[in-house]
């Protein structure tokens, strides 16, 4: 569904029938009706924290699918450009709840080998589904009339209904099952999913025990707010985890998505040309996503993000490059305002150029700052601040993604190429601080990474880094205060007890 979102409009931003029955919306008008579902996002990613950690995991995924369905619903009627932007913030408020609380679920409920591979399926499926509704809409950009956008938006409902049903299937996060006392449950789906139920196997013993651990840490904050982000035990995490959210729209890729039908105006491309080369990015950006799912736990998360960013401003200096030196000014595209340059027909090899900087950047995206970011984020968190962190360094995406679709066709009408310089170096800058500040987090528990912001490990330093971890003893005794329930996973009680670190 936050695939569909992306690129539910960029098919059909020059179409005629969208832009006559919509009075031909100028860049600044346009950009609203893009970022409306941005917006959306924003209110609704800030909302969901407190909604996950007191309801659950799954109930805040039915809200997201029921929120977007209705939103999609109210798109696909739209009789104004009011009603439109209507829909797409309440389809927005969804996709907020959803991008806040499917990365912190996907982190809760995969052990620490897989959980890269196992969150990274969350961006590869936002790249399906951008590159799914690109090609609806392309298909549907033949239906002549108004049928072609409204059906378009009507089948956005078809995913939201799926994750409706699906989530019934799906098991309720255990951190969240143990931080409201139903162990019983929490031990179950824990040696399901690592032991296929052996509740005796090693690895559920030691996943149980540092979720214990963490449980009683949690129950000393139960009151943890989002101020308490910003204290001095949390001020680094937070800091990280907003700014990498943040990078991710500023290195400029939204705006690939969004506009693309824009970029390639300016290389000289219009009409069936232009969607059918446009959907090719949509396609590398699935496609390049598939490999990071496993070099994420290969080669780590730092490597990753260094060299995603280093590729990325290459080609959008490139971009800029070729657009600065062989463009010409117009005073508008087929009666859009928004593009302003074009390159002639004489320079059609700089064109292609053009073309293969937007193809590069997106490789160089999607297994990289696609998918890292998100998987990330849920990672650097413990229990008791990962709610309230995820969904503030989500909230931070979504306004600064609301800014970008709202304000650069504004940019591509009045600094034309520049626009990509801006990106480029954006895309220096993230670079450079993930190289002094991002720690790596592959192959750690969530109680490891914990460890390993308390004790103050520069970055660099990270990948080699092993934290030095309170021994944990199962003793048996008459009774225990804090994890009664938690006596299903053997004859004895458990009780937590530090000594000397290992």
């Amino acid at each position: 569904m936050f695939g569909f979102d992306i690129s539910s409009v960029s098919s059909f931003v020059s179409q005629e029938h969208y832009r006559n029955y919509f009075n031909r919306p100028d860049s600044l008008t346009q950009g609203g009706i893009t970022a409306s579902m941005a917006g959306g996002s924003f209110v609704g990613s800030l909302v969901s924290s407190d909604f996950q950690d007191i309801f659950g995991r799954r109930v805040a995924l039915h809200v997201c699918s029921a929120l977007w369905i209705t939103g999609a619903i109210i798109q696909s009627a739209s009789q104004n450009q009011g009603m439109l932007i209507a829909g797409r913030f309440i389809s927005g408020l969804g996709i907020g709840f959803g991008s806040a609380s499917a990365p912190v679920y996907c982190s809760e409920v995969s052990p620490a080998k897989i959980r890269g591979l196992i969150g990274g399926l969350f961006q590869l499926s936002v790249t399906v589904g951008i590159m799914v509704m690109f090609y609806i809409g392309y298909g549907c950009h033949f239906i002549d009339g108004v049928a072609s956008f409204r059906l378009a938006w009507g089948l956005q409902m078809i995913p939201g209904f799926i994750l409706l049903v699906g989530v019934f299937f799906i098991p309720e996060s255990p951190r969240w099952l143990a931080n409201h006392e139903r162990w019983d449950d929490a031990v179950e789906i824990i040696a399901n999913v690592v032991a296929d139920g052996d509740r005796e196997d090693p690895d559920v013993h030691l996943q149980l025990d540092e979720l214990q651990e963490q449980v009683l840490i949690d129950k000393d904050a139960a009151n943890f707010g989002y101020a308490d982000l910003f204290k001095k035990d949390c001020r680094k995490r937070t800091f990280i985890g907003v700014s990498a959210q943040i990078w991710q729209q500023l290195c400029g890729m939204n705006v690939m998505m969004y506009y693309i039908v824009y970029i390639f105006e300016m290389a000289g491309y219009s009409g069936n040309v232009n969607l059918v080369s446009s959907s090719i990015q949509y396609v590398l950006n699935v496609v390049m996503t598939i490999p990071a799912l496993f070099l994420m736990d290969r080669v780590g998360r730092r490597p990753l993000l260094i060299g995603g960013g280093i590729f990325m401003f290459i080609w959008l200096f490139g971009v800029a490059g070729l657009l600065a030196t062989y463009s010409e000014p117009i005073e508008n595209f087929g009666g859009d305002d928004t593009v302003r340059i074009l390159i002639p027909d004489e320079h059609k090899a700089a064109a292609r150029g053009v073309i293969a900087c937007s193809y590069l950047f997106v490789c160089s995206f999607a297994p990289t700052w696609g998918i890292c970011i998100w998987v990330y984020v849920s990672e650097i968190f413990n229990n008791r601040q990962r709610a309230k962190g995820a969904a503030l360094a989500t909230s931070a995406n979504w306004i600064f993604n609301f800014a970008l679709a709202m304000f650069v066709p504004s940019a591509f009408r009045n600094i034309t190429w520049r626009t990509y310089i801006i990106f480029g170096v954006f895309s220096v800058c993230l670079t450079v601080h993930v190289i002094v500040q991002f720690p790596e987090t592959r192959g750690k528990t969530l109680e490891e990474i914990d460890k390993m912001f308390k004790d103050n490990i520069p970055a660099w330093r990270t990948s080699s880094y092993v934290p030095e971890m309170p021994i944990v003893h199962k003793e048996k005794i008459g009774s225990t205060e804090h994890i009664e329930n938690a006596s299903n996973l053997s004859e004895k009680p458990i009780m937590v007890h530090e000594e000397e670190s290992v």
